[in-house]
């Protein structure tokens, strides 16, 4: 009797959080499907047009863009902040003096907002970086302004603010490796590099394939960082799928396009995580 009454307290305490995710997150999903077979601008009436959404969609150069941009970044902020994570974890683990101390202080730009980080760094870039360059005679304008460094702006400030919580993760997964492995390796003469291939990094496999999962999930979805540093520009060579959908669906009037490129988003996303860790798994 006892039991069955623990399970109905469990029971209860779950259905508000489940009403509350499908009210945000799995009824604007459906939404959003059902309008993109129509040609909603997001007020007024609207028609039923099919699959025309998706067909269109394939054939939209600027989607097309927008895509090969934002998983050009994803990969590369994915590999930077996955090494410097890595080699700053290994840091922080070793014995040296204020680890504790360390660690929150590496951690606080994961405390920032994006938006507060990028118009920072926005800042930075626009005035501060080309006054010490063109002194020192290398960069005389900002990186924002070129269709060639701008992405690469982007990709400095979206790892700098996703090393932190890697970071912890990393150590996180280093602490769970016995002490007992060391040893044995450490008379078998593993040392440096051989200790960290064939020993530190075999065991922390579960927290590289969690932090490269939601890397890519995350820098797949970037959107503040676009926002607050160049708005898509310049020449709309950092517009971001999640931007490019923000923009035209919210104040372009392609409600119901974009609403067929969010959804099709959405499966890409689900699809690279799914082959990200059986493929790492």
């Amino acid at each position: 009797m006892k039991g069955n009454e623990r399970k109905r307290t469990f029971m209860l305490i779950t259905i508000p959080v489940l009403i509350l995710f499908f009210t945000f997150n799995t009824l604007p999903l459906i939404k959003g499907f059902i309008y993109s077979f129509t040609n909603f601008k997001g007020y007024g009436s609207y028609e039923w047009v099919g699959l025309r959404n998706y067909i269109d969609l394939f054939q939209d150069a600027r989607v097309g863009k927008s895509y090969l941009f934002t998983f050009k970044f994803a990969i590369v902020a994915t590999i930077i902040v996955n090494v410097i994570s890595l080699i700053l974890a290994l840091g922080l683990n070793s014995k040296i003096r204020a680890k504790s101390a360390l660690r929150g202080i590496y951690f606080i730009p994961n405390v920032l907002g994006g938006l507060v980080v990028g118009y920072i760094f926005s800042f930075i870039f626009t005035y501060i970086l080309p006054t010490i360059g063109e002194n020192l005679g290398f960069l005389k304008s900002s990186m924002l302004a070129s269709t060639k460094s701008a992405w690469f702006a982007i990709v400095i400030v979206a790892a700098w603010q996703a090393i932190a919580m890697n970071t912890i993760i990393y150590i996180s997964g280093l602490q769970t490796v016995p002490e007992d492995v060391y040893e044995a390796g450490a008379i078998d003469g593993a040392t440096g590099w051989s200790k960290f291939k064939n020993l530190t990094f075999p065991l922390i496999i579960p927290f590289f394939t969690i932090n490269m999962v939601l890397c890519m999930k995350n820098f797949l979805k970037v959107f503040d960082q676009i926002m607050s540093l160049t708005k898509g520009g310049p020449a709309q060579s950092t517009e971001s799928i999640s931007y490019l959908i923000y923009r035209n669906g919210m104040d372009g009037g392609q409600f119901g396009f974009q609403s067929a490129n969010a959804f099709v988003f959405f499966i890409v996303i689900v699809a690279i995580s799914l082959f990200q860790m059986k493929f790492l798994g």
